[in-house]
């Protein structure tokens, strides 16, 4: 089991959102391994139908076992009503409440009591490298994604099975059975179009032509994939928010192989010096850099940018308290003045702001004041405060 770099604090009860598969469970196992817990697992078929019916009985099989520390609710979307009885026993008792979701959806749409600040937000995301340790390999992560089911499996065709069902069970369980929907053709095409689309500046029309759909209903498709947590919006930099918003998001899947699988391209190979290679990289790093930011409570606010000209900073990070970092990133194991001329292009704009090229290169650099970097160290300098001179 790997160790996972998430620490919830146990001041507090807490939500442990994260999509399935990413190990929720397995975390919270080890994470409780010495408390007094009581579990209760809601995608048991006659669990949640007991709940259902009469919410209070959660009380009633609680208070029954006087040393429980810790109550355990896994997917709690499955049975948003247990939230009332949750609330209620916070207020009156000293039991603390751990609870997951693969979605804050269907909570947010059926006024689900969200308990007002009593329970603390945590995301569960793949496996970081970090947390993978001597086990990660960086092609290997680009294939195949960082889900932990992937690490126990020990050849490709399983790899690719797995995906391939991890994909389908998501279009049954968490769209037809939550009903979020109500035609499955259409998002199913859309998974297919928005997965080609990932990384790029998304054509809400261009989309709609090609899954029969119109704008709106392609738009609440984006949103349906970022609130079930299989993707995120990342969105174009201006120092106006007003202006940000004018400006056409991005979209990246949350997983690299995922998004493989939704786009029919895990029997593709991923060569190095390719154009989907280096588009996998880019992907690849950019959720890490997400992740990590959740992780550490950083904070950091991520865009892009891109001007009429063409011109593109693959990345833009707000870093409060730190120079707002620009970001090239390149997949290439030799980088030169080539591949910083846009960022050092960029960097009068700003008040404030260093300047960053992370790549396979294994040799820092300096090139016209721009940071090259091994990405591993990349990472490591854009979550560290600059060294005082």
């Amino acid at each position: 089991m790997f160790h996972r770099i998430i620490t919830p604090l146990k001041s507090s009860s807490f939500f442990l959102f994260g999509a399935r598969g990413t190990g929720k469970t397995s975390f919270l196992k080890q994470f409780f391994h010495t408390d007094a817990t009581y579990w209760v697992d809601l995608l048991e078929p006659e669990i949640e139908t007991l709940f259902s019916k009469n919410p209070s009985q959660l009380k009633q099989g609680i208070l029954a076992k006087p040393k429980t520390k810790w109550v355990i609710l896994d997917e709690i979307q499955k049975v948003p009503k247990l939230l009332d009885v949750v609330h209620q026993l916070i207020e009156s008792t000293k039991i603390k409440f751990a609870l997951t979701g693969s979605s804050a959806r269907k909570l947010k749409r059926g006024g689900a009591n969200l308990l007002a600040g009593r329970a603390f937000l945590n995301t569960l995301y793949p496996l970081t490298f970090l947390e993978l340790g001597t086990t990660f390999d960086l092609v290997q992560s680009l294939k195949w994604g960082g889900l932990p089911k992937i690490y126990s499996l020990t050849t490709d065709d399983e790899k690719k099975s797995y995906l391939k069902t991890y994909a389908h069970t998501y279009l049954k369980e968490e769209i037809m059975t939550e009903q979020i929907i109500r035609r499955l053709d259409p998002f199913r095409c859309f998974l297919e179009t928005a997965s080609q689309g990932n990384g790029e500046i998304i054509n809400y029309s261009n989309i709609a032509k090609d899954v029969g759909a119109d704008t709106k209903t392609v738009q609440s498709y984006y949103q349906i994939l970022e609130d079930t947590l299989i993707g995120f919006h990342l969105p174009a930099y201006h120092k106006s928010i007003r202006k940000q918003q004018r400006h056409n998001p991005k979209f990246y899947f949350f997983d690299t192989g995922v998004k493989r699988a939704l786009d029919n391209t895990l029997t593709m190979e991923l060569l190095p010096n390719t154009y989907a290679f280096g588009k996998a990289f880019e992907h690849f790093l950019i959720i890490e850099l997400i992740r990590l930011n959740d992780y550490y409570h950083k904070d950091f606010r991520f865009f892009y940018l891109r001007t009429q000209n063409q011109l593109e900073i693959d990345l833009i990070v707000e870093r409060p308290g730190l120079p707002t970092a620009l970001i090239e990133i390149k997949s290439a194991s030799q980088v030169d003045e080539r591949d910083t001329k846009t960022v050092q292009l960029f960097l009068n704009d700003f008040k404030k702001a260093e300047g960053f090229c992370m790549s396979n290169d294994p040799k820092p650099k300096l090139i016209d004041g721009i940071h090259c970097l091994p990405w591993q160290e990349g990472l490591q300098k854009i979550f560290s405060a600059p060294r005082k001179k």
